[in-house]
């Protein structure tokens, strides 16, 4: 099968949703259908030895969350499948930020009693500021859930964008008979207590038709009177505009009973887009062409703690990643091949000899890649989008274990790698501060820390308000205020300079007396 083919086979996307809406387990109820787990996983009891599949970390099994993106592929109906699941809570936002950065399509997770939560609007803003589209999937309808028409109202409120139904849900909790799929005419007939097959469709072409009474009873006038409302108040779906993220399909179901899922997954492949051009610092790259290009969007460290690995998860932007093969690492400016990149399944991975645009690579890494790095052919180009953002908490680290420094400092040289945490170096002090957007990050760098690098720290409380990036193209000036501020100095793991504010007012004042220094609270600039 030559490049085009592939191309149009693949489809990459993210799962999102506010924590406990159901994201992980739509995931394994995903893969399920691609055959590409047996028995799907219990995460919402700590004391069920089952897990999830996409929570492979000991504290996301530990803690029932999942705490970094994990990163699934499988085959589906003549189509390869690439799902990356993505930490719910907010405290790994970043992780989820830039996940987004690197998939086609993305499919929104709402529990149905609660609608529209704080960290879905977050995660919304950053998929309308991509312009990426993005399907619904309103979960949970086994249980008493809230009126359809307010979720649609809600979600178009508060998510900012058109929805258009493609299934819809008969009653909710105890009275939830089934859904019908609007997109194919065909009712599904829900039994909580069944595994659910194809043979629990009926196919209605018109819901006139009075053989729906046999199957739904009395919900048989309401079903009607409520397309009827759907098909005046909301147009015909339109391909294009759900890919020019201007309208989000929406399908209802229930996760954990398997319900809906496979609706679904039928519509997405069928409507979602394949691998998507991306934008360099030189020119738009399309995945069409021949030269392989990628960019790495994670780090993870141990994923296998019995071999002490780091992986640099690589999507594949254009062209065929080949096995053995020499690509320009364009930060370093070095040539590198890679013997055992692999494909995964969660923490499962295996090697394989080529990958196409839209599929995740994983590359072992003794230390060479950044999050935001470029692999070419040859071509001196930066792909653009991943940026790293100013923490919002800090505190010091404090070894409590001298015997173990060297297992710290790789420690934490190698957890911060991974994006979910930043490492300062006070300019005067050589103290070492850990920046976080979360207060469950140290929970899990401490025990990350212990588990895989046998290592202990405690963190001390320090009194800081932000962190900014500095530059100025007067050198003088630059000099004058890194002496002024030398207290409120760091290095950034780059040898970048910070300023650490430890207040608004310091941080306006510090504006106000230094017009020449340029202050970013990101750091892609």
């Amino acid at each position: 099968m030559g490049l085009k083919e592939e191309i149009k086979k693949r489809r990459t996307f993210g799962i999102v949703s506010h924590p406990d809406a159901g994201k992980t387990t739509l995931t394994e109820k995903l893969l399920l259908f691609g055959g590409a787990i047996q028995e799907a996983g219990a995460v919402k009891s700590n004391k069920i030895k089952k897990s999830a599949t996409s929570d492979w970390m000991d504290i996301e099994r530990q803690r029932g969350i999942s705490v970094a993106t994990s990163v699934m592929a499988f085959d589906y109906s003549n189509h390869k499948i690439n799902i990356l699941d993505t930490p719910g809570h907010k405290d790994f936002a970043e992780d989820t930020y830039r996940t987004l950065t690197v998939v086609d399509s993305v499919i929104i997770v709402i529990d149905g009693a609660k609608g529209v939560e704080e960290q879905t609007k977050k995660l919304m803003e950053v998929c309308r500021m991509r312009k990426t589209p993005v399907i619904v999937f309103i979960n949970k309808m086994d249980r008493p859930s809230r009126d359809s028409f307010d979720l649609l109202d809600e979600i178009e409120s508060q998510l900012q964008i058109k929805v258009n139904p493609l299934s819809w849900p008969i009653g909710s909790g105890q009275s939830f008979k089934g859904v019908y799929n609007i997109y194919e005419k065909k009712l599904m007939l829900f039994g909580a207590n069944e595994k659910l097959t194809e043979d629990n469709s009926i196919e209605f072409h018109d819901v006139n038709d009075s053989g729906i009474e046999e199957y739904i009873g009395n919900s048989a006038n309401q079903l009607r009177d409520d397309l009827n409302i759907i098909s005046e108040v909301y147009p015909s779906f339109s391909l294009e505009e759900y890919r020019n993220a201007i309208v989000a399909p929406v399908f209802f179901g229930s996760a954990l009973n398997n319900f809906g899922v496979k609706e679904l997954l039928d519509c997405f492949i069928e409507i979602a887009p394949q691998p998507l051009p991306k934008q360099s610092d030189t020119r738009l790259v399309d995945p069409f062409e021949d030269t392989f290009s990628g960019i790495v969007f994670k780090i993870h460290a141990n994923m296998d703690p019995k071999h002490r690995d780091r992986i640099a998860f690589v999507k594949v932007v254009s062209g065929k990643f080949l096995r053995n093969f020499n690509y320009l690492h364009v930060r370093q400016n070095r040539m590198m091949k890679f013997s055992s990149p692999t494909a995964f399944m969660a923490s499962k991975k295996s090697i394989i000899d080529i990958a196409f645009p839209g599929d995740i690579v994983g590359l072992h890494d003794t230390g060479n890649f950044k999050i935001g790095d470029t692999l070419t052919e040859g071509e001196i180009m930066n792909f653009k989008g991943i940026p790293t953002f100013s923490p919002e908490l800090f505190k010091y680290v404090v070894n409590t274990d001298p015997m173990k420094s060297k297992q710290l400092a790789k420690g934490l040289e190698q957890l911060t790698d991974e994006g979910v945490a930043q490492l300062f170096t006070g300019q005067l002090s050589s103290r070492k501060i850990i920046g976080t957007v979360g207060a469950l990050q140290f929970e899990v760098i401490q025990f990350r820390l212990l588990h895989e690098y046998g290592a202990s720290c405690i963190f001390e409380p320090i009194q800081l308000y932000k962190t900014c990036w500095i530059k100025s193209s007067d050198k003088k000036a630059l000099e004058d205020f890194k002496i002024r501020k030398i207290q409120n100095m760091a290095f950034d793991k780059d040898k970048r300079d910070l300023f650490l504010a430890d207040s608004p007012y310091a941080l306006q004042i510090a504006q106000e007396k230094f017009p020449k220094i340029e202050f970013y609270f990101t750091s892609e600039f």
